[in-house]
Protein backbone atom coordinates (compact mmCIF):
# COMPACT_ATOMS: atom_id res chain seq x y z
CA UNK A 1 0.00 0.00 0.00
CA UNK A 2 1.23 3.53 -0.70
CA UNK A 3 0.81 6.55 1.59
CA UNK A 4 -2.72 7.16 0.34
CA UNK A 5 -3.87 3.64 1.09
CA UNK A 6 -3.92 2.55 -2.60
CA UNK A 7 -2.20 -0.68 -3.68
CA UNK A 8 1.45 -0.09 -4.60
CA UNK A 9 2.14 -0.50 -8.30
CA UNK A 10 4.91 -2.62 -9.74
CA UNK A 11 7.68 -0.47 -11.23
CA UNK A 12 7.49 -0.22 -15.01
CA UNK A 13 9.89 0.85 -17.73
CA UNK A 14 7.32 1.29 -20.50
CA UNK A 15 3.67 2.33 -20.61
CA UNK A 16 1.98 2.22 -24.03
CA UNK A 17 0.05 5.48 -24.29
CA UNK A 18 -2.45 3.92 -26.69
CA UNK A 19 -3.21 0.57 -25.03
CA UNK A 20 -2.13 1.19 -21.45
CA UNK A 21 0.11 -1.88 -21.57
CA UNK A 22 2.63 -1.70 -18.73
CA UNK A 23 5.98 -3.41 -19.11
CA UNK A 24 8.99 -3.97 -16.90
CA UNK A 25 12.05 -5.01 -18.89
CA UNK A 26 13.76 -8.14 -17.59
CA UNK A 27 17.26 -8.00 -16.14
CA UNK A 28 18.42 -10.04 -19.14
CA UNK A 29 17.10 -7.44 -21.59
CA UNK A 30 18.79 -4.66 -19.64
CA UNK A 31 22.06 -6.60 -19.50
CA UNK A 32 22.10 -7.12 -23.25
CA UNK A 33 21.15 -3.48 -23.87
CA UNK A 34 23.81 -1.98 -21.64
CA UNK A 35 26.45 -4.63 -22.51
CA UNK A 36 25.58 -5.90 -26.00
CA UNK A 37 27.44 -8.98 -27.17
CA UNK A 38 29.22 -9.12 -30.54
CA UNK A 39 28.55 -5.47 -31.36
CA UNK A 40 30.75 -4.04 -34.14
CA UNK A 41 30.91 -0.25 -34.18
CA UNK A 42 33.42 0.13 -37.03
CA UNK A 43 33.12 -1.42 -40.48
CA UNK A 44 35.10 -4.67 -40.75
CA UNK A 45 38.30 -5.07 -42.71
CA UNK A 46 38.18 -6.57 -46.20
CA UNK A 47 38.07 -10.36 -46.01
CA UNK A 48 37.30 -10.44 -42.29
CA UNK A 49 33.83 -11.89 -42.94
CA UNK A 50 32.37 -13.85 -45.85
CA UNK A 51 28.69 -12.87 -45.54
CA UNK A 52 26.68 -9.77 -44.68
CA UNK A 53 23.09 -8.60 -44.67
CA UNK A 54 21.23 -5.34 -44.03
CA UNK A 55 17.55 -4.57 -43.54
CA UNK A 56 15.58 -1.46 -42.65
CA UNK A 57 15.83 2.18 -43.57
CA UNK A 58 17.09 5.21 -41.62
CA UNK A 59 14.10 7.13 -43.00
CA UNK A 60 11.50 4.88 -41.38
CA UNK A 61 13.16 3.56 -38.23
CA UNK A 62 15.41 0.67 -37.26
CA UNK A 63 18.32 -0.42 -39.42
CA UNK A 64 20.08 -3.73 -38.86
CA UNK A 65 23.36 -4.95 -40.33
CA UNK A 66 25.00 -8.32 -39.75
CA UNK A 67 28.42 -9.70 -40.72
CA UNK A 68 29.24 -13.40 -40.47
CA UNK A 69 32.21 -15.72 -40.78
CA UNK A 70 30.98 -19.07 -42.10
CA UNK A 71 33.04 -22.27 -42.06
CA UNK A 72 32.84 -23.46 -45.69
CA UNK A 73 33.22 -27.12 -44.71
CA UNK A 74 30.46 -27.27 -42.10
CA UNK A 75 28.44 -24.11 -42.88
CA UNK A 76 28.65 -23.27 -39.17
CA UNK A 77 28.53 -19.67 -38.02
CA UNK A 78 31.95 -19.21 -36.45
CA UNK A 79 31.52 -15.49 -35.83
CA UNK A 80 28.67 -12.99 -36.08
CA UNK A 81 28.93 -9.25 -35.56
CA UNK A 82 26.18 -6.68 -35.89
CA UNK A 83 25.27 -3.02 -35.72
CA UNK A 84 21.85 -1.43 -35.47
CA UNK A 85 20.35 2.03 -35.25
CA UNK A 86 17.32 1.13 -33.19
CA UNK A 87 15.69 0.97 -29.80
CA UNK A 88 16.79 -0.89 -26.69
CA UNK A 89 14.66 -3.91 -27.58
CA UNK A 90 16.28 -4.18 -31.01
CA UNK A 91 19.74 -4.00 -29.45
CA UNK A 92 18.93 -6.61 -26.80
CA UNK A 93 17.25 -8.98 -29.29
CA UNK A 94 20.18 -8.80 -31.71
CA UNK A 95 22.71 -9.28 -28.93
CA UNK A 96 20.88 -12.38 -27.70
CA UNK A 97 20.49 -13.77 -31.21
CA UNK A 98 24.23 -13.39 -31.80
CA UNK A 99 24.87 -15.45 -28.67
CA UNK A 100 22.36 -18.14 -29.67
CA UNK A 101 23.89 -18.51 -33.14
CA UNK A 102 27.55 -18.69 -32.06
CA UNK A 103 27.37 -20.59 -28.74
CA UNK A 104 28.60 -24.19 -28.43
CA UNK A 105 30.82 -23.98 -31.49
CA UNK A 106 28.28 -22.22 -33.67
CA UNK A 107 25.07 -23.36 -35.31
CA UNK A 108 24.87 -24.30 -38.96
CA UNK A 109 23.13 -21.82 -41.22
CA UNK A 110 20.18 -24.22 -41.44
CA UNK A 111 19.96 -24.50 -37.65
CA UNK A 112 20.29 -20.75 -37.18
CA UNK A 113 17.57 -20.07 -39.73
CA UNK A 114 15.25 -22.29 -37.68
CA UNK A 115 15.50 -19.92 -34.69
CA UNK A 116 12.16 -18.17 -34.28
CA UNK A 117 11.71 -14.62 -32.95
CA UNK A 118 9.68 -16.13 -30.10
CA UNK A 119 12.74 -18.13 -29.03
CA UNK A 120 14.81 -14.96 -28.85
CA UNK A 121 12.12 -13.34 -26.72
CA UNK A 122 12.03 -16.37 -24.40
CA UNK A 123 15.79 -16.16 -23.84
CA UNK A 124 15.38 -12.46 -23.04
CA UNK A 125 12.57 -13.09 -20.56
CA UNK A 126 9.99 -11.46 -22.83
CA UNK A 127 9.45 -8.18 -24.67
CA UNK A 128 6.45 -5.81 -24.90
CA UNK A 129 3.97 -6.74 -27.63
CA UNK A 130 4.77 -3.59 -29.57
CA UNK A 131 8.46 -4.55 -29.60
CA UNK A 132 8.08 -8.01 -31.14
CA UNK A 133 9.18 -6.58 -34.49
CA UNK A 134 12.62 -5.98 -33.01
CA UNK A 135 13.30 -9.72 -32.85
CA UNK A 136 11.90 -10.11 -36.37
CA UNK A 137 14.34 -7.50 -37.66
CA UNK A 138 17.43 -9.50 -36.72
CA UNK A 139 15.81 -12.63 -38.14
CA UNK A 140 15.40 -10.94 -41.51
CA UNK A 141 18.94 -9.51 -41.46
CA UNK A 142 20.33 -12.97 -40.76
CA UNK A 143 18.36 -14.43 -43.69
CA UNK A 144 19.85 -11.75 -45.94
CA UNK A 145 23.37 -12.59 -44.73
CA UNK A 146 22.79 -16.32 -45.23
CA UNK A 147 21.57 -15.67 -48.77
CA UNK A 148 24.63 -13.50 -49.35
CA UNK A 149 26.89 -16.39 -48.32
CA UNK A 150 25.10 -18.97 -50.49
CA UNK A 151 25.18 -16.60 -53.45
CA UNK A 152 28.89 -16.02 -52.94
CA UNK A 153 29.72 -19.74 -52.97
CA UNK A 154 27.31 -20.53 -55.81
CA UNK A 155 24.82 -22.57 -53.75
CA UNK A 156 21.84 -20.82 -55.28
CA UNK A 157 19.48 -23.68 -54.45
CA UNK A 158 19.85 -22.82 -50.75
CA UNK A 159 18.81 -19.20 -51.16
CA UNK A 160 15.44 -18.48 -49.57
CA UNK A 161 13.31 -15.77 -51.19
CA UNK A 162 10.27 -14.30 -49.47
CA UNK A 163 7.92 -11.55 -50.58
CA UNK A 164 9.78 -10.55 -53.72
CA UNK A 165 9.74 -11.26 -57.43
CA UNK A 166 12.48 -13.56 -58.68
CA UNK A 167 14.19 -11.93 -61.67
CA UNK A 168 16.89 -14.55 -62.28
CA UNK A 169 15.94 -18.08 -61.22
CA UNK A 170 19.50 -19.33 -61.75
CA UNK A 171 20.86 -17.10 -58.98
CA UNK A 172 17.58 -16.53 -57.10
CA UNK A 173 18.05 -12.78 -57.52
CA UNK A 174 14.94 -10.74 -56.78
CA UNK A 175 13.79 -7.23 -57.58
CA UNK A 176 14.47 -6.40 -53.90
CA UNK A 177 18.08 -7.57 -54.26
CA UNK A 178 18.51 -5.20 -57.20
CA UNK A 179 16.86 -2.36 -55.30
CA UNK A 180 19.22 -2.83 -52.37
CA UNK A 181 22.24 -3.08 -54.66
CA UNK A 182 21.32 0.30 -56.18
CA UNK A 183 20.82 1.78 -52.71
CA UNK A 184 24.28 0.52 -51.76
CA UNK A 185 25.83 2.37 -54.72
CA UNK A 186 25.64 0.00 -57.70
CA UNK A 187 24.82 2.44 -60.50
CA UNK A 188 24.94 0.23 -63.60
CA UNK A 189 24.64 -3.36 -64.79
CA UNK A 190 28.33 -4.19 -64.26
CA UNK A 191 28.21 -3.02 -60.64
CA UNK A 192 24.98 -4.91 -59.94
CA UNK A 193 26.41 -8.08 -61.51
CA UNK A 194 29.53 -7.84 -59.37
CA UNK A 195 27.30 -7.86 -56.30
CA UNK A 196 24.63 -10.35 -57.35
CA UNK A 197 25.94 -12.38 -60.33
CA UNK A 198 22.53 -11.74 -61.88
CA UNK A 199 22.20 -12.49 -65.59
CA UNK A 200 25.75 -13.79 -66.03
CA UNK A 201 24.59 -17.29 -66.93
CA UNK A 202 21.11 -16.20 -67.93
CA UNK A 203 21.48 -13.25 -70.34
CA UNK A 204 17.81 -13.14 -71.34
CA UNK A 205 16.99 -11.50 -67.98
CA UNK A 206 19.41 -8.60 -68.51
CA UNK A 207 16.85 -6.23 -70.14
CA UNK A 208 14.61 -6.55 -67.07
CA UNK A 209 17.58 -6.09 -64.75
CA UNK A 210 18.62 -2.91 -66.57
CA UNK A 211 15.06 -1.62 -66.43
CA UNK A 212 14.96 -2.19 -62.67
CA UNK A 213 18.30 -0.44 -62.22
CA UNK A 214 16.99 2.60 -64.09
CA UNK A 215 13.76 2.56 -62.11
CA UNK A 216 15.47 2.45 -58.71
CA UNK A 217 18.10 5.02 -59.68
CA UNK A 218 15.36 7.45 -60.69
CA UNK A 219 13.31 6.60 -57.60
CA UNK A 220 16.09 7.24 -55.11
CA UNK A 221 18.49 9.60 -56.87
CA UNK A 222 16.31 11.50 -59.36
Amino acid sequence: MDNLGAPAREPVDVVNQHTGERWYYSDIVKEHFFNPRNLLLDDPKDGEFNASGIVGSPACGDVMRIWMKIDPDTERVKDLKWRTFGCGSAIAATSMFSVMVTEDGGRTLEEARAIKPQQIMERLGGLPNRKIHCSVLVDKAFDKAANDYFRGVGKYEKIIVEGAKVVDAATQTTDKDIEEAVLEGAADLDAVQRKLKVGIGNPEVIPEVEQLIRFYREKYYG
